[in-house]
């Protein structure tokens, strides 16, 4: 191998962007070495066309790697814990699935003895950054190149290029870029680009949902925060793909995030995130049940820094790893099951219980009469809650009581 013959390790989807920048790359003497990360959403059928897509484009080699059960051990259980929604609504799909996948291209490139590696983000989006930091941090060594970005081209030109090299099929452009992955799907183009518009129903995976779909019961559990796959699952992945399923049928999960990106300039994404929806939701209510309330505050406040971090490209940052640790530690009697319905457009649920959990009839009930302190205890606790309030009213000069 000579310097003019670089052995390239490129971030390979099958998409436009990728397929544009393997045939660029190839055109430019590299070897190139396309790889695809697995972080779901695949069938085994696309798997076989991505693939041979991959070989007749010219890569010299194309190898598929399956991430899912890191996915889910290293980002998506934490996130889990964490409850993480960007916005209170958006689970942070790609955020997580970029990484991992980052993550997973920089370990083999230097496995592997590549002499660059290669992904195809724009200039304009959160992704670019997301493998920058990670390539940076797990192939330092490793020349980095981000082909799109630093060549300034429009995706009209990529389709251009393929077409004038013989590939017209794989350069046709559609309304919609969608990314489908084990925590949820999204979608970016057409009518996202405007905040005053939506997408239409027959744009999510599940399409549109039949209103007169009969509602489905399913319990959910959890054991220390993770959780359980029933009998028929065969981890945590198949248990998330059930539910992506499932869910999808019933629109679960769907909604439009608008927010800040990484460079500062406002994102708008429709998603689809069936699994993550119910999940987080029956794991908020389950810790809601077992833990204390200053925990559940500062959870909730540490929650969504991890979050944060995931989301913007820091994950290597080593206070992503102190929260995580806080957030294992959180999770010791985040043990139980949750009671869900599923309805058309809704999700609804019915009922939680945990072997540590803290309602105790025998102590008091909210409202009635309590065991544990007397009403005259009720009284002074009251009167002495309320002193720095009364003290504060009163050097402001209004008529309060003495002390």
């Amino acid at each position: 191998m000579t310097a003019t013959h670089p052995r390239v390790v490129l971030a390979y989807s099958g998409g436009l962007d990728t397929s544009f920048a393997l045939v660029y790359l190839r055109k430019s003497g590299a070897r190139v070495l396309a790889i695809t990360v697995d972080t779901g959403g695949f069938e085994a059928a696309e798997r076989e066309v991505i693939a041979d897509r991959a070989r007749r484009l010219g890569a010299d080699e194309h190898r598929w790697v399956d991430a899912r059960d890191i996915l889910y051990e290293r980002y998506l259980r934490f996130l889990i814990y964490a409850n993480a929604q960007k916005g209170g609504l958006y689970p942070f799909s790609v955020s997580a699935e970029r990484t991992c996948q980052a993550a997973a291209v920089a370990e083999l490139a230097v496995a592997l003895g590549a002499d660059q590696i290669v992904d195809a983000a724009t200039g304009a989006g959160n992704d670019q950054v997301r493998f920058g930091v990670a390539f940076a941090v797990l192939a330092p060594s490793l020349e980095h190149r981000s082909l799109i970005r630093e060549l300034g081209i429009s995706r009209d030109e990529e389709a251009a290029f393929l077409a004038r090299e013989g590939f017209e099929e794989w350069g046709r452009q559609s309304r919609y870029s969608v990314n489908q992955g084990l925590w949820g799907t999204t979608i970016g183009g057409g009518e996202t680009h405007d905040p005053w518009q939506t997408v239409p129903d027959a744009v999510f995976p599940g399409g549109i949902v039949d209103p007169a779909r009969p509602a489905r019961s399913l319990t959910i559990e959890f054991r220390k925060g993770d959780p359980v796959p029933p009998a028929a699952c065969s981890g945590p992945v198949a248990l998330i793909g059930q539910l992506n399923a499932l869910g999808s049928g019933y629109g679960i999960g769907r909604g439009i995030h608008l927010g800040e990106t990484i460079l500062g300039i406002k994102g708008r994404v429709v998603f689809e995130a069936p699994a993550a929806a119910i999940l987080i939701a029956a794991h908020r209510e389950l810790e809601k049940l077992v833990l204390g309330g200053s925990q559940s505050t500062w959870k909730e406040t540490l929650g969504a820094l991890y979050g944060s971090l995931v989301h913007e490209g820091r994950y290597f940052d080593p206070l992503a790893r102190d929260l995580e640790a806080f957030l294992a530690s959180s999770q010791e009697r985040v043990t139980g099951q949750v009671r869900c319905r599923l309805e058309p457009g809704r999700f609804v649920i019915e009922g939680v219980r945990s072997p540590h959990g803290l309602v105790d009839a025998g102590v008091a009930c909210y409202g009635e009469s309590p065991v544990l302190w007397s009403g005259s205890d009720a009284a002074g606790f009251t009167r002495i809650y309320g002193v720095a309030q009364r003290l504060w009213a009163r050097a402001g000069g209004a008529n309060v009581e003495d002390a």
